[in-house]
Parts: structure tokens; sequence; C-alpha cells
């Protein structure tokens, strides 16, 4: 994050504005260059993605029971 005055501490707002920015960055995922925890890091993100899926699912499917 850039200050626009020499020893200008940013605030919050400016703060927030400077992460939301950096998550919209694209991520290139290269499985030449990934090592084996890159790869487990993939594996138990794609797990978790399915268990909150599941999750949802669950849930919709009681509340249309009632």
């Amino acid at each position: 994050m850039r200050r626009k005055m020499k020893g200008r501490i940013a605030d919050k707002t400016e703060k927030l504005i400077t992460l939301q920015s950096a998550k919209a960055e694209d991520v290139e995922f290269s499985a030449l260059e990934a090592d084996q925890d890159d790869m487990e890091a993939l594996r138990r993100s794609v797990a978790a993605d399915k268990r909150q899926l599941k999750e949802m699912f669950d849930n919709h499917d009681n509340e249309n029971e009632k």
C-alpha cells in the first residue's frame, strides 16, 4: 500500500479498500511448479468446498420439508 504523504498512516477505510483490491487479483496455479504442500492444500480446498455444498443442500432440503 502506498502512502499519499510520507509519514502518513492510512486510516481503516484506506486499508479496507487496499485489501479488497488485493483480493480481487487473479492468481494462476501451475501444477508443474507446485510442491507437495501446494497439492495437499488444493485437495483440502476441494474437499472443504464439497462439504460446504453438501451442508448447504442439506439445510435447504430440511427447510423445504417443514
